[in-house]
């Protein structure tokens, strides 16, 4: 699939400026300068992330109130319920409030809603599953700012909620005792972007402060908070940044036992970075919750030893297992559905249904498919009696906007922007399908439908060396907002040793003036011919390490080529 190239703009007098005080390559005062950093105390403070740079958490609206509750709760001996939804987010957040609670209240216990009984967030059969034991008080983690009606329910059983969450509010707030989520419109706290886990924490460091623990009782929990930033794609910058950095240094240094035995399954031996978070670890714990109950997620992270810690990471490994056998075979039917309707490939949508899919997948599934047709996507299964699935939208259309304009054919549906559920009756898919077309078609940008490729910098293949790929390292740890830079060069030639190996992909050797690099391009097959044509190309890469017979040597991941102007 071609790609739009986007070279970003930036300042000139900006870089110059910022080179002058770093003396570093101006190519990556540039790609700071882009993330908002220009001068030598935000490019200090970048680099070396401080835990002492956190704020506090008392500046997040209600925090006296949730912690006074608490510690009233626990003074009393009352029973407290951490609840949480079953996603990474969730159950690292559960799995961190639950074992530091632990600590001081004897009358604790968890609770995940199963996904296909109870659904998302907070569910009517957990405040049940609470009355019915005698909690009366629920810490909701990841979940609980658009519960209001369910809350209000709680609230007349004689529970009490605590709302930690970071998805964006309502007008109608839940009537709970306290709600912690910076996305309030009169919360003052600083930083807006935490996620869930990120908000439990801040909480665990109030409580902390106000029992006078040392800051290291906290400070336990880093690296299941950056398990979490990395998993639910939260902006990788200010606070997020500091916590996701201390996290990997903890998660390298002293796992959680949890941790440690899924990077031992995953077959990990070196250093874990962010991606590894996010593909090997993440995956695998959300696979709990797609495949089956995620609550063994949570007993995995909170497990009280080696052993009992992998018991629980077999099950996970295993679940993902399923599951990327699922995936794999929905979307090799869905392509081929594709495939035999002609009409289908024109269209500026995608709308697919088979009864027999697994319901926990269908949203990988829609991405899967973005990837090969880029276009806004529903992948429908049918459970019960009623079709129900998940939509993923390309960068830049509202796709819940689309969604809510079909809504005449739907009986239920919610997401943001970038994605979506639903669930409709038998009968309508085919109706939905030729709606959700429809409106696609007349609202979406021709643009939007090629994928864009954000490339940082231009730079010389003479310029990449050891010391400049040293810089780029201590970037880390990487995300949205701080993604790992992409880099052109353009007027390159191919010294006659590029070939295709194992049939998709270009191992290249590349040329310009007299620097040559080596890289490699995952299925650029199509793209060999221009190299054979022997004329200068573009091309986009990132750069990283090739290990080969024990020897380290920096090369090129190749992610797209064109002849050169």
């Amino acid at each position: 699939m071609d790609k739009r190239w986007n070279l970003l703009h930036t300042s000139q007098d900006k870089i110059a400026s910022l080179q002058q005080a770093l003396k570093i390559n101006p190519v990556l005062c540039r790609i700071l300068v882009q993330r908002g950093i220009e001068t030598y105390e935000q490019a200090r403070d970048f680099f070396r992330p401080q835990l002492s740079h956190l704020h506090s958490p008392w500046l997040m609206k209600d925090m006296d109130k949730a912690v006074e509750r608490i510690i009233s709760g626990i003074n009393a001996n009352e029973k407290i319920l951490v609840f949480g939804d079953y996603d990474v987010d969730g159950t690292t957040a559960v799995a961190c409030m639950y074992q530091f609670l632990k600590k001081k209240c004897s009358n604790l216990d968890f609770y995940i809603p199963h996904r296909y009984r109870e659904g998302y967030g907070v569910s009517r059969a957990g405040i049940d599953f609470a009355k019915e034991n005698g909690f009366t008080l629920i810490l909701s983690l990841d979940c609980g700012i658009k519960s209001a009606d369910l809350i209000a329910y709680a609230k007349e059983l004689g529970i009490d909620f605590i709302v930690c969450d970071h998805h964006l509010p309502d007008h109608v707030l839940p009537p709970a005792v306290a709600i912690l989520n910076p996305k309030q419109e009169d919360c003052n706290y600083p930083y807006k972007e935490l996620c869930g886990c990120g908000v439990g924490f801040k909480l665990i460091t109030a409580l902390a402060e106000k029992w006078g623990l040392p800051e290291e009782t906290s400070f336990e929990y880093l690296d299941l908070v950056a398990t979490a930033i990395a998993a639910d794609i939260v902006p990788v910058s200010g606070e997020n940044r500091i916590l996701a950095f201390h996290g990997l240094v903890k998660a390298n240094k002293n796992p959680n036992p949890g941790i440690r035995a899924l990077t031992k399954l995953s077959g990990l031996v070196k250093e874990l970075h962010i991606t590894n978070l996010v593909f090997m670890i993440a995956p695998r714990v959300n696979a709990a919750g797609r495949m089956d109950d995620a609550t063994k997620a949570v007993r995995m992270f909170v497990a009280g030893s080696e052993e009992e810690a992998m018991h629980y990471a077999e099950m996970l490994h295993s679940d993902n297992t399923d599951r990327k056998e699922a995936d794999s075979s929905i979307t090799t039917e869905a392509l081929e559905m594709i495939n035999e309707n002609r009409e289908w490939k024109t269209r500026k949508s995608t709308v697919v249904f088979q009864p027999h899919w697994h319901k926990g997948v269908v949203g990988i599934v829609a991405s899967r498919l973005i990837e090969h047709y880029h276009r806004p996507t529903v992948v429908l299964t049918q459970s019960g009696d009623y079709a129900a699935g998940s939509a993923r939208s390309v960068p830049g259309f509202n796709l819940y906007e689309a969604i809510h304009a079909c809504r005449e054919h739907l009986l239920g549906y919610g997401g943001h922007f970038a994605a979506a559920g639903m669930t409709l009756e038998l009968s309508q898919v085919n109706s939905f399908r030729e709606k959700f077309e429809e409106v696609v078609s007349s609202t979406i940008p021709p643009s939007l439908l090629t994928p864009e490729m954000g490339i940082d910098a231009e730079i010389r293949l003479k310029d990449i060396h050891p010391s400049f790929y040293n810089i780029i390292c201590q970037m880390e740890p990487f995300g949205p907002e701080n993604l790992r830079p992409v880099f052109m060069a353009c007027r390159v030639s191919d010294t006659g040793w590029s070939k295709i190996v194992k049939e998709q992909h270009i191992r290249f050797s590349l040329r310009q003036d007299y620097a040559t690099l080596t890289g490699i391009g995952f299925g650029l097959v199509e793209k060999f011919p221009l190299l054979q044509q022997k004329k200068p190309v573009d091309v986009v890469f990132k750069i990283d390490e090739n290990e080969w017979n024990g020897n380290t040597s920096l090369q090129l991941r190749v992610l797209d080529l064109r002849p050169s102007e």
